[in-house]
């Protein structure tokens, strides 16, 4: 099997994110990253895997007194408008992308929807980290979508590691997963004829103790063969 060449976005617990897209055996990664400057080695991937992180800065979706008004402090700028620039790498190359958590919001956020800046100030509590270990909960899934033919399920349960989520989602997208409590756990494209090949979920697929779970296993061998059938 030929090798293929991965651009994942360099951040926070990198290298779990870089052992979890590898474990096929056949992936070369390319760490892309702001303090690398290397947006232009996008041409030379085959495929993009936005990782999680910091929050993304209220700024970029218009609701900048979001940062005073819900104590927002965790960021990094640099990140967002480096990444922001590797989507329009990504529109240009149309290689398949995969985004998970942050790259999930980032997305929607570059399309033009906006974001939930703190769920718990918006009456949902069940999504933040629990101590040093993720917090796990349920998650339906749209038995219609591209998604549903991933994982083979209409319900399961998903990690969670955010306190921000998809508010206003972008026009062209459609939710295809989503929680009791009203958080949207994944989105795809709505008509997806002639777009790119993406894949978007807001849970943590590389953090599962499970790894033989449809809601992670699945959704990295799904994004592999996009890439191997859009060389």
């Amino acid at each position: 099997m030929n090798k293929i060449v991965i651009g994942i976005t360099d951040g926070r617990l990198y290298e779990n994110y870089a052992d979890w897209i590898t474990q096929p055996g056949n992936v070369e990664l390319v760490r892309l990253g702001y303090r690398y400057s290397n947006a232009e080695e996008m041409k030379r991937c085959n495929g993009l895997f936005m990782t999680g992180g910091e929050d993304i800065h209220p700024r970029f979706y218009n609701k900048k007194e979001y940062v005073e008004q819900y104590g927002l402090s965790d960021f990094d700028e640099k990140r967002d408008e480096f990444e922001i620039n590797l989507l329009k790498h990504w529109q240009e190359s149309k290689v398949p992308l995969l985004g998970v958590c942050r790259g999930l919001q980032l997305v929607n956020v570059f399309l033009g929807g906006t974001l939930i800046p703190d769920l718990p100030s918006f009456g949902k509590f069940n999504h933040s980290r629990k101590q040093k270990d993720p917090r796990y909960h349920p998650v339906e899934v749209d038995p219609n979508s591209k998604l549903y033919s991933m994982v083979r399920a209409t319900s399961g349960e998903v990690t969670s590691v955010h306190h921000q989520g998809i508010d206003r989602i972008a026009t062209g997208l459609v939710t295809n997963a989503i929680t009791a409590d009203g958080v949207i756990e994944g989105v795809e494209w709505l008509n997806p004829t002639g777009k790119t090949p993406m894949v978007l979920v807001q849970w943590h697929p590389e953090a599962f103790a499970d790894k033989e779970s449809p809601f992670a296993k699945n959704i990295r061998e799904h994004f592999i063969e996009l890439i191997q059938v859009n060389p």
